[in-house]
Parts: C-alpha cells; sequence; structure tokens
C-alpha cells in the first residue's frame, strides 16, 4: 500500500514575525553591553537560552557566544542581534525581552506568554 501526498502552492506567504521582540530599554542596555569589555570581546551575540532548575523547572540563561550553532534562531532587530537555542524556541515564542533598572536590581525581564506559572522569587518559571 502506498501514501497519497498532495502539494499546493501557497497563494501568498505572509511575513514572519520576530520569535523574540526586544523594547527600547532591552536595545539600548544591549548596545551598550556590546560595546563595553575589551576589544575581542565586540563581534560576540548575546544567546537566550533555557536551562532545567529552580522551584518551578526552568530558569532563562543569558551567554556571550563568537557563532550560532546550526538550528539557533536569529533575532534583529534595530541594529542588536540575540540569537534564541533551538531547544527554548518554542518556550520563548511571542516573549517580550525589557531591561529594568531600579535601585535595588538592574537586569533583564522576560514577559512570556508561554508561562503557566513561576516561582515566588521570580528566577524559574514553568511551561
Amino acid at each position: 500500500m502506498s501514501a497519497r501526498v498532495m502539494v499546493r502552492m501557497a497563494p501568498k506567504l505572509k511575513g514572519r514575525h520576530n520569535a523574540l521582540t526586544l523594547t527600547q530599554s532591552a536595545v539600548k542596555r544591549l548596545k551598550e553591553l556590546q560595546t563595553k569589555g575589551a576589544e575581542e570581546e565586540h563581534n560576540k551575540t548575546l544567546k537566550i537560552g533555557i536551562q532545567g532548575k529552580g522551584c518551578s523547572g526552568n530558569a532563562y540563561t543569558l551567554s556571550w557566544v563568537d557563532a550560532p550553532k546550526k538550528f539557533d534562531e536569529k533575532v534583529t532587530q534595530d541594529g542588536v542581534t540575540v540569537l534564541i537555542d533551538s531547544k527554548a524556541l518554542l518556550t520563548l515564542i511571542g516573549t517580550e525581552m525589557d531591561w529594568f533598572e531600579g535601585k535595588l536590581a538592574s537586569q533583564f525581564i522576560f514577559n512570556n506568554p508561554n508561562i503557566k506559572g513561576a516561582c515566588g522569587c521570580g528566577e524559574s518559571f514553568l511551561v
């Protein structure tokens, strides 16, 4: 028995949205971080990933990398490029990355619509 496959051409493909959006304050901070530091660090790109840890099971990871891996998602907005680890992509779709600067803490904040719960301290989350 053989299977049949039907192929149709799409009349018009819609534009693709970025998996992650950056607020203006996040863009500004990322530009500052990319220009700071030693000369050899200027060509590195921020990579966002997810690691299994914390009370709720998952936490964001941020690291500087020289080059993307094969299946990493590249997001470019307002002159800033961020990479998303391929294993974290489905969890991060639709997320907004923001930069918060307060009296007690300065940090990137991820407004993720896919989160179902978070721990009390806000460091880990459940999808």
